[in-house]
């Protein structure tokens, strides 16, 4: 018995033991992992910059570096490092060309067609472009046309097919456990609320959304057609004809790429492109290994550029996919703008923003804090592939708005979409309810504004409707200063319209059209700064951060239940985490879903 207990003391110290030397492992392998990242590389001549178009785009990088170690790290790329690294490319003369690997990207088409844009600016300095894929996505495709020539695995893919989209609709899901939604809002177009109520697109908003997506695919039309010089037309009939299911020489007759190679064969053309023999190895730099050489940022002044993504909240909270996503936090973004205000430094900055909007309070504040900033310097508003309801309400503040043709934006209105969960109570579960209360809205709570026993009466449904219209009043007058307009100019385009930047220059809501490069020059300006440099603000999470909000996890439950419903697990989450939004909400009327 003494040999057992010893044995198995032994076991326990030895796995305490090992527990500590992999953490301490792990934390070096971290602060090694930060370092190189933060090394500078040396460009050797003949060099080709790789863009692995493969994950996701995010406005800024953020190094997943738990999941670099457990191999659970989802491919994730900045909007600032690809744009950076293209910049730097098209300068360094050791750069030969770029060679694009086309995977599936995930991002807005706003995005795209700023990042396309660099890629042809980058051909001016005379370099060139190639781009090679398995298998193009419609977006990927896109982007990878503005290349000199295009290739493709002989047995590839080249998915062409327009573009849809599909709002989901929620009312039967939660009529089955109860559930129904108490609507306040102002705005027929403001048309969020539908998937709560409806089933099917109202006229409304079908009429935005279809300009939406015709919008967007007219400029990819046109785009690609005069890279590739296929005719619009052809390129519809080609979408029309299920061409992801064509052969590579069937996609080759088409125009659609240049060319069949196998990877191998694709390497043998790029050395023969950069000038070296066979048998050498191509000096190949990635976007991490370009924006790590030298620094060319040069002048005394800088340009603040702040980095706003996500839902507009007024503290941390759960993303609508129980993700861990971007947010906009107000308290947040109100304590930088206002150390960037007594930075002396900052000549001025420029806001760029891809966010659906969210807490009309939370947006409120933020736009008081742009405003007070922009009366001490400048503030531009750089706006990325959406800047609507609540982060264009942000945006008031500031002294210009740049925008790109495909952005989404405007949305000016306000709702609320309060659950009534008395039915789930009562019915479903059996739950009972009697009450005593001191006066007869006693138990009509703002700061818990669900009704747990019965659905809102006639006085409680009218005051709120009066919150929501008092709210769209101060919205659209914070719109009319900001853009100088009269109110009854801003009622005409507002309602909760949603409109492409292309289709917004004309009705005054933005001032330019452009990418971020644009609004710093316009920044640089108003600040009547012609030696400048550019800086990145709202850095990512560090490693340390990371890893306490990995660890602290959504439960085993919301786990499992999410990897067995995946992109359905959404509405049960929006339920589940409503009460911790404020009421009145200005966001997007519909989660956008194109593809």
């Amino acid at each position: 018995m003494k040999d057992f207990l010893k044995y198995v003391g032994a076991t326990i110290v030895g796995l305490f033991v090992f527990s500590i030397l992999a953490a301490i492992f792990g934390f070096i392998s971290l602060i090694g992992m930060a370092a190189s990242s933060n090394a500078k590389t040396s460009v050797e001549s003949n060099s080709v910059l790789v863009m692995n178009l493969q994950g996701e785009i995010m406005e800024q990088a953020q190094d997943n570096w738990l999941g670099k170690i457990t191999g659970n790290s989802f491919n994730q790329l900045g909007m600032n490092d690809m744009m950076s690294a293209i910049k730097k490319a098209k300068k360094d003369k050791k750069i030969k060309g770029i060679y694009l690997e086309a995977g599936l990207l995930q991002t807005d088409w706003a995005t795209m067609q700023e990042l396309r844009q660099a890629l042809a600016d980058f051909k001016k300095s005379g370099k060139w472009i190639i781009a090679y894929g398995e298998r193009y996505s419609q977006p990927t495709y896109y982007l990878c046309s503005v290349a000199d020539k295009m290739y493709l695995n002989p047995e590839g893919m080249v998915d062409w097919h327009g573009l849809a989209a599909q709002p989901e609709y929620y009312k039967d899901l939660f009529a089955k456990f109860g559930v129904k939604f108490s609507i306040f809002k102002v705005g027929k177009y403001k048309s969020y609320t539908e998937m709560f109520t409806e089933d099917k697109m109202s006229d409304a908003n079908r009429t935005q959304l279809t300009r939406i997506v015709q919008g967007i695919w007219s400029h990819v039309c046109q785009t690609v057609s005069q890279a590739r010089h296929i005719s619009i037309p052809q390129l519809n009939q080609y979408a029309d004809e299920i061409t992801a299911l064509d052969g590579g020489k069937k996609l080759m007759q088409k125009k659609l790429v240049d060319g069949l190679l196998y990877s191998d064969e694709m390497r043998a053309l790029i050395k023969k492109k950069v000038g070296i023999d066979q048998d050498q190895p191509i000096n190949q730099v990635s976007i991490s290994d370009m924006n790590n050489s030298s620094d060319d940022d040069s002048g005394d002044n800088e340009i603040a550029v702040y980095y706003c993504q996500g839902d507009i909240v007024e503290m941390n909270s759960p993303s609508i996919d129980g993700q861990t996503s971007p947010q906009i936090v107000s308290t947040k973004v109100i304590k930088d703008l206002e150390d960037m205000a007594s930075d002396d430094k900052i000549k001025a900055v420029v806001l760029r923003i891809n966010s659906g909007g969210g807490d009309a309070y939370a947006s409120e504040q933020i736009w008081h804090a742009v405003k007070q900033l922009n009366k001490i310097k400048p503030v531009v508003v750089s706006m990325s592939g959406m800047a609507a309801s609540g982060a264009y309400y942000m945006s008031m503040g500031a002294r210009w708005l740049v925008a790109e043709p495909t952005t989404e934006t405007g949305s000016i209105g306000i709702f609320a979409a309060i659950p009534d969960m008395s039915g789930l109570l009562t019915q479903k579960l059996g739950i009972k309810f009697d009450e005593v209360s001191t006066n007869k809205n006693s138990t009509f709570s703002m700061s818990n504004p669900l009704p747990l026993a019965r659905p809102y009466n006639a006085e409680e449904s009218a005051a709120l409707q009066q919150y929501v219209e008092n709210g769209y009043a101060l919205f659209r007058q914070r719109v009319a200063d900001g853009r100088n307009l009269s109110v009854a100019e801003v009622q005409k385009v507002a309602q909760g319209h949603v409109f492409l930047g292309m289709d917004a220059i004309h009705l005054k809501l933005v001032d330019q059209l452009g990418g971020l490069d644009d609004a710093v020059k316009k920044a640089a300006s108003f600040a009547k700064i012609s030696n400048y440099y550019t800086d990145d603000y709202s850095q990512p999470e560090s490693w340390f951060d990371q890893f306490l909000s990995e660890t602290k996890g959504s439960g085993t439950l919301d786990g499992q239940l999410h990897e067995a419903l995946g992109e359905y697990y959404r509405p049960f989450m929006l339920l589940r985490h409503m009460n911790q939004r404020e009421v009145l909400q200005a966001s997007m009327p519909y989660i956008l879903n194109i593809y």
